[in-house]
C-alpha cells in the first residue's frame, strides 16, 4: 500500500520540501510509474494535450488560415489573459475551494488604475500599483472570511462578483469608456521582441531550466534523497530545445500584411512564462506550496501535522486575487481601452481552462502548467471557430461540453484513484 500511495499522490508536503515525484530512477522507471498513474486515473494534462492535438489538426484541415504564422501569434495574445486567469486560480482550486469574484477583482483594479491616470493625472506606475494592492487587499477580505469566519468561498466570492460588478460602475460611470494612454502598457499585448529577442528568450529558458535542475539535485544530495537519472535532464532541456526553437522560428518569420515587418515573438509570451516559472516555483519547491498540496487533500491532517491552514489559504486568495490584476491588465493592454463590463464574464472561462487542464476540483492535484494548457484548449476552440465564421452559441456550446468531459474525468480518476488504494 506505501508504495501505490507514493506513485500515485501528491509528493508529501510534511516530510520534506525537496521537489520529486515520489517515484526516482532512470527513464524506464519513470515511464512504468507514470503508465501506473495514468491506469489508475491519474491523467494530469494528457487529456488537454491530446485534445490540443487534435483541435488543432481539424481546425488547419477545416481553416488554411489556422497554422498561419498571424494566426499563431494571434493565439497567444487572445490565450494569456484567460491563462493568467486560469494560473491564478489553481492556486485556491488546490485547496478545494474557488474564487467567482476574481474576473472582476481585476477589472475593478483596472477601472481604477485608468480613472487615477486618466482623470487625476497620477503617473501610471502608482496608479498601477493602487490597482494591484486592490487585488491584495481583496483577496486578503475573501481570506478572512474564508479562513478565519468560515464562510464557504463559493458564497463570500459570489457577493464580491455581485457586489465589484456595481463598484466598477460607481468608479467608470454607467456606459463609461476610458483609453488607456500608456504605450509601456499597450506593448504587453500589440508588441514583439526583436528577431534576436526570442532566441535570446529560448536561451534563458535553458539556462533557467538547467539551472533549476541541478539545484533540485544538489539539494536532494544533500539530503540524501535519490536523484533521478541525468539523463532525464538532458531530455528535458533536448526538448525544450527543439519545441521552443520551432515556436521562436515560426513567429519570427514576418506576417505583417504591409510592407511594414511584422515579426518576433509576441511580448506577452515571456512575461506570461516568467509568471508561470515563478508560480511554479513557489508550488514545487517550497514549504508553502507544499501545505497547499497537503491542505487540498486532507485538510484536517494537514492540521494536524502542524500546517495553519487558515495561513495558507489567506495566502492563497491573496496570490489568486493579484494574478487576476495581471489577467486584466492582459486583456486592457489587448483591446487598448477599460469599461465597466472588464472581467465579468471571463472567470468561469478561468475555472474551466484550469479544470480541463487536469486541475481537479476537489483540490490536492494539479499545476499552474495545466491550467496554461487547458486555457490553450479553450482559446484554441474559441480562434478555430471563429475563423470558420460559426456563430458565437457554438463557442459556448463546444466549450462547455468540453468542460463537462474534463469534470467527468477528473471524477472518474478519482474513483479509479480510490479503488485502486483500496485494493492495496
Amino acid at each position: 500500500m506505501t508504495n501505490v500511495a507514493r506513485t500515485n499522490a501528491s509528493p508529501d508536503p510534511l516530510a520534506t520540501d525537496l521537489i520529486g515525484s515520489g517515484v526516482e530512477g532512470g527513464l524506464r522507471e519513470q515511464v512504468v510509474a507514470w503508465w501506473q498513474r495514468v491506469r489508475s486515473g491519474d491523467m494530469g494534462a494528457l487529456p488537454a494535450i491530446g485534445g490540443l492535438v487534435v483541435l488543432t489538426l481539424l481546425f488547419s484541415t477545416l481553416s488554411p488560415f489556422f497554422l498561419t504564422e498571424r494566426n499563431f501569434a494571434n493565439l497567444l495574445n487572445q490565450a494569456a489573459t484567460l491563462v493568467m486567469l486560469g494560473m491564478a486560480l489553481v492556486f485556491v482550486l488546490l485547496l478545494g475551494e474557488i474564487d467567482l469574484s476574481a474576473g472582476v477583482t481585476g477589472g475593478v483594479a483596472m477601472a481604477l488604475f485608468v480613472v487615477l491616470n486618466t482623470q487625476f493625472g497620477i503617473d501610471w506606475p502608482i496608479a498601477l500599483l493602487v490597482g494591484f494592492a486592490v487585488g491584495l487587499i481583496t483577496g486578503a477580505l475573501i481570506g478572512f472570511f474564508v479562513a478565519r469566519v468560515g464562510i464557504p468561498s463559493f458564497v463570500v466570492t459570489l457577493g464580491l462578483f455581485l457586489g465589484y460588478q456595481g463598484l466598477a460602475l460607481v468608479i467608470i460611470g454607467d456606459g463609461g469608456l476610458y483609453r488607456v494612454q500608456v504605450p509601456e502598457l499597450l506593448a504587453l499585448q500589440n508588441g514583439n521582441l526583436p528577431v534576436w529577442g526570442g532566441w535570446a528568450m529560448l536561451a534563458v529558458m535553458l539556462a533557467v531550466s538547467a539551472g533549476t535542475s541541478f539545484w533540485d539535485r544538489a539539494r536532494r544530495t544533500k539530503a540524501g534523497v535519490p536523484n533521478r537519472a541525468m539523463s532525464l535532464v538532458w531530455i528535458k532541456l533536448a526538448v525544450i530545445a527543439v519545441i521552443g526553437g520551432v515556436f521562436v522560428y515560426i513567429l519570427n518569420q514576418d506576417r505583417g500584411q504591409s510592407v511594414v515587418a511584422v515579426q518576433g515573438v509576441p511580448l506577452i509570451v515571456p512575461v506570461t512564462l516568467a509568471i508561470l516559472w515563478l508560480g511554479t516555483f513557489v508550488l514545487d519547491r517550497t514549504r508553502f506550496g507544499r501545505y497547499i498540496y497537503a491542505i487540498g487533500g486532507n485538510a484536517e491532517a494537514a492540521r494536524r501535522s502542524g500546517v495553519k491552514v487558515r495561513w495558507v489559504k489567506w495566502w492563497a486568495f491573496v496570490i489568486c486575487s493579484t494574478l487576476a490584476v495581471a489577467s486584466a491588465l492582459f486583456s486592457v493592454s489587448r483591446v487598448g481601452s477599460v469599461d465597466a463590463t472588464v472581467g465579468r464574464d471571463i472567470v468561469l472561462s478561468g475555472v474551466a481552462a484550469a479544470v480541463v487542464g487536469g486541475v481537479s476540483l476537489f483540490g490536492g492535484r494539479g499545476r499552474l502548467i495545466h491550467a496554461a494548457i487547458g486555457a490553450l484548449v479553450i482559446a484554441c476552440i474559441t480562434n478555430g471557430l471563429g475563423l470558420l465564421n460559426l456563430p458565437a452559441g457554438i463557442n459556448l456550446l463546444v466549450t462547455g461540453g468540453v468542460l463537462i468531459l474534463a469534470a467527468t474525468v477528473d471524477a472518474v480518476s478519482r474513483l479509479r484513484a480510490g479503488g485502486s488504494f483500496l485494493r492495496s
